[in-house]
């Protein structure tokens, strides 16, 4: 099964990224994450180092367009079947090299996709 993996993943139990985290792990989706700092989300490890995963199938966003920027080769060379623009992510700009690469994209809530067997 190939992974997600959520970027701007976060330690603090509040926030969208950890409950992300905690939701795909409990659907048995396979997951790595990324983010400022590095910790443990249920048994997933934050990283904050660009590795590069070959088996990506989702890519789903916590990043703010602006501090986006920065990964858009990193997400591009990861060649992910789709990204998520979760809400306040959204970024059109982001959109149009995706589609140059051949990378789906939606305007989405991850959790409502996994509460919803959309995922």
């Amino acid at each position: 099964m190939k992974k997600t993996i959520v970027f701007g993943a976060s330690l603090k139990e509040e926030r969208y990224s950890n409950q992300a985290i905690r939701m795909l792990r409990e659907y048995g989706h396979p997951v790595v994450a990324h983010g400022l700092r590095t910790g443990k989300v249920a048994d997933v490890t934050i990283e904050t180092d660009k590795k590069m995963y070959r088996d990506i199938d989702t890519v789903s966003l916590y990043l703010n367009p602006e501090r986006q920027e920065e990964f858009y080769n990193y997400i591009i060379e990861l060649k992910p079947n789709r990204v998520i623009f979760n809400p306040g992510t959204e970024n059109p700009d982001f959109y149009k090299r995706l589609i140059r690469h051949n990378i789906g994209y939606e305007e989405a809530c991850t959790l409502v996709l996994l509460r919803t067997n959309q995922f």
